[in-house]
């Protein structure tokens, strides 16, 4: 699977670990920075990151940042992004199954790199369950999306 990958600074050090390790699964990488620690903002790495998922380019993507909560908060704004801050396999795994997360957020100054790396696992392995109840509650929020978009 092609996944799309950003960091602000407060990700940087974790990025280039989960780099090798989507790799190492047999995942193509779209690195999409930042590749320093010099401070940057998330939502520059957010967007890039969600365009290429809406935009086709990848096939899901994911964001890092200090918290992870401002990375989510930006690549939710855009339209056909269902970004999940996820700092569990549980929630990782249900998110995809039960809601169709297509951006994964995770906090760098939250989490390490090990429990980073199964987490990602988690929710690469992942697939929408399709399920009634949860495709009415997909159509639900996308009629939000759709609402208050202004076009």
């Amino acid at each position: 699977m092609r996944i799309a990958l950003g960091a602000d600074h407060g990700g940087f050090p974790l990025k280039s670990g989960l780099i090798s390790h989507l790799k190492s699964r047999g995942h193509a990488v779209l690195d999409l920075g930042t590749n320093s620690p010099t401070p940057v903002d998330y939502p520059d790495f957010a967007h890039k990151v969600a365009r290429a998922v809406v935009e086709g380019s990848a096939k899901r993507g994911i964001v890092l940042c200090g918290s992870g909560v401002g990375a989510c908060i930006a690549a939710n704004k855009v339209p056909g992004i269902r970004a999940g801050l996820c700092h569990d396999t549980f929630s990782a795994r249900q998110g995809v199954e039960d809601d169709d997360v297509n951006v994964l957020c995770l906090g760098a100054r939250v989490i390490g790199a090990g429990l980073a790396a199964e987490i990602v696992d988690a929710w690469l392995a992942a697939r929408f369950s399709k399920a009634e109840r949860h495709a009415r509650r997909k159509d639900k929020v996308l009629a939000l999306e759709r609402r208050y978009s202004k076009g």
